[in-house]
């Protein structure tokens, strides 16, 4: 079999089915959620970027805060990002914890020497390495179920497919030549293995196995990666009441997780437990830009607000899966009746390749500072994001199946996401040398479905700082808390198989180190 062949099975599996849509619409949705990024200071504040400048964070956020500088300056800024969640899955609750220590951001600002004869004051050029997202996540769920196992859902596809075991046998490769066996289609690999048996010559209907045994269920996901940007902006400040800038920003994706779902039959005469395990790895590179202007409208209150283009990202992703089983007495149940060793324990799914290009909504963010003398000041803004005009293309297969896979996804992004209102306060007190800062964040819920389980999200952070003449050091902790739903798999009865509700609270502490000169 060649690869082209292979290549083209595989497409085609992903464009017969109608739930692939959904996996890259929420897949576009990942992408293109920003966490709270930037400096410790902006952090503390709620990640207020609109409305307030003198900070490096301006220069992915609002590139016209960097107007704001009168010296040059460099800061870095290490992160420590420990997650915490909690799963409810068939009643059963389970919790886990992991962190990872991590660059937040990394920054330097150019100021030019003050023009006191011109309007135009004085201009700035910064470049930053920011941590724009942290894919790293982990939970695990179990729990007892006496109305299915994930088998049911195997022959259900194969049933509805109609599948014949002539198709299965040829996606099916007992020595192909990258070595060992391995299957093309998951119905193949169950079929290989046993664990899904025909009723007819031709195949179809399947059964499985063993469709009467109740079974303790158990799953296990693990992500790692991040959406990391380079970004270069230039600022200038007129007459020292607007303050004008724009970047471009050059963002590098890296994503991969592992998952597992294991069935743990009990008293089954035929099998001790399957396992289905899948895993994504995706890389990518973006460019987006920005345009934004603060104006100081008296000593004590300023306005300001930033337009961020879409991130256009070109992105290849590699989807591999692996089917494992363990029979009672190591025997199983032939097509004859009798008991006969199982050619097959475990099989590998030939591992899928694709690439797509995907496009990110516009985001726009308005706010306002408002000055308390020399004490400090109070900052809020609004931020607004149409999800469902995210767009994700392809050109990797033929053309019909490309327009296919544009328009599907395309419907499947507008009937899942809306638009999302995002609300962020900070503040900061000053006493000589000493910061201390409190801001919130409020993020919308960018799903327009309402299955029950609100996804938005509640951001609470605080901080600290110390300003000298020639450096200073800034350290927040920031608090966030949502949920989300996680399906291990569809039957055709609702009532036979259950999600798993995920309440995730994951920490973030970041401390900056900056240097004037």
């Amino acid at each position: 079999m060649t690869k082209h062949f292979i290549g083209c099975s595989v497409i085609c599996a992903i464009l017969a089915s109608s739930s692939s849509y959904g996996q890259y619409a929420t897949d576009a949705l990942r992408y293109s959620e920003s966490d709270q990024t930037g400096s410790a200071r902006f952090q503390s504040l709620g990640g207020n970027h609109a409305a307030l400048g003198g900070d490096p964070s301006s220069i992915h956020g609002n590139p016209a805060g960097l107007g704001f500088y009168n010296r040059s300056e460099f800061t870095f800024t290490p992160g420590v990002t420990p997650t915490n969640t909690k799963t409810s899955y068939l009643g059963s609750n389970s919790s886990a914890n992991k962190g990872n220590l991590n660059i937040a951001q990394a920054a330097l600002v150019i100021s030019s020497q003050p023009g006191f004869q011109r309007k135009w004051k004085r201009s700035s050029l910064g470049i930053s390495f920011s941590r724009q997202q942290s894919f790293r996540d982990h939970y695990t769920f179990s729990g007892f179920n006496d109305k299915s196992a994930y088998l049911d859902n195997v022959v259900e596809n194969a049933n509805a497919d109609a599948v014949s075991t002539e198709q299965l046998d040829t996606d099916f490769e007992q020595n192909p030549t990258n070595g060992g066996p391995i299957a093309y289609s998951l119905p193949a690999a169950y079929y290989r293995m046993y664990l899904i048996n025909p009723t007819s010559a031709a195949g179809p209907p399947y059964n499985a196995l063993d469709r009467n045994s109740a079974v303790n269920q158990y799953g296990t996901y693990t992500a790692t990666g991040a959406n990391t940007q380079w970004t270069i902006a230039y600022a200038g400040n007129y007459n020292d009441k607007l303050y004008i800038g724009a970047n471009f920003g050059f963002s590098r994706l890296r994503y991969s997780y592992d998952r597992t779902f294991q069935d743990n039959y009990v008293d089954s005469p035929e099998l001790i437990y399957t396992q289905q395990n899948e895993g994504l790895t995706v890389t990518g590179n973006g460019i987006n830009f920005s345009l934004g202007a603060i104006y100081k409208v008296n000593p004590v209150f300023q306005l300001g607000g930033v337009i961020t283009s879409p991130t256009f990202s070109s992105i290849k992703e590699t989807f591999t899966q692996n089917v494992n089983a363990e029979f009672v007495d190591d025997l199983v149940t032939g097509p004859d009746g009798t008991l006969i060793q199982p050619p097959y324990l475990s099989l590998p799914i030939a591992p899928n390749d694709f690439v797509y290009s995907l496009r990110s909504p516009l985001k726009a963010s308005f706010g306002a500072t408002f000055f308390v003398q020399d004490k400090g000041f109070i900052t809020g803004s609004f931020e607004y994001q149409d999800y469902s005009a995210m767009g994700v293309r392809t050109s990797y297969l033929s053309s019909s199946e490309n327009q296919l896979f544009k328009d599907d996804t395309k419907a499947e992004i507008k009937d899942t996401f809306r638009s999302s209102y995002n609300f962020r306060l900070g503040g900061e007190f000053r006493a000589n040398l000493f910061r201390a800062r409190l801001g919130a964040a409020y993020i919308g819920d960018p799903y327009a479905i309402n299955d029950g389980v609100k996804r938005d999200k509640l951001l609470l952070s605080a901080g600290v700082g110390i300003r000298k003449s020639r450096y200073f050091a800034d350290l927040s902790g920031t608090l966030s808390t949502y949920k989300s739903v996680f399906t291990p798999y569809t039957l055709n009865n609702t009532a036979d198989y259950a999600s798993v509700e995920i309440t995730h609270k994951p920490m973030n502490f970041a401390l900056t180190f900056g240097v004037n000169f």
